[in-house]
């Protein structure tokens, strides 16, 4: 059975490269705009794997994206 494509999910690192970001870039985002994605935890201790819906991070991009040409 295969995931479907808007509920993929994307481990921190590639998020991370993804948005070219590096990890405590990707810790300042998340604090300074709460409208970005929550992660998933996979487990409960901390250096459990953080994962992210693309979909959300995608849909907060456009925002992001329509917010600035609204400008």
């Amino acid at each position: 059975m295969t995931t479907a494509p808007n509920k993929a999910l994307i481990r921190q690192p590639a998020l991370c490269a993804w948005l070219d970001l590096s990890r405590s870039g990707l810790d300042k985002l998340r604090k300074k705009d709460p409208s970005f994605p929550k992660p998933i935890k996979d487990g409960e201790s901390r250096q459990a794997a953080a994962f992210y819906v693309v979909a959300e991070v995608d849909s907060w991009l456009q925002s992001k994206i329509e917010a600035r040409d609204a400008a």
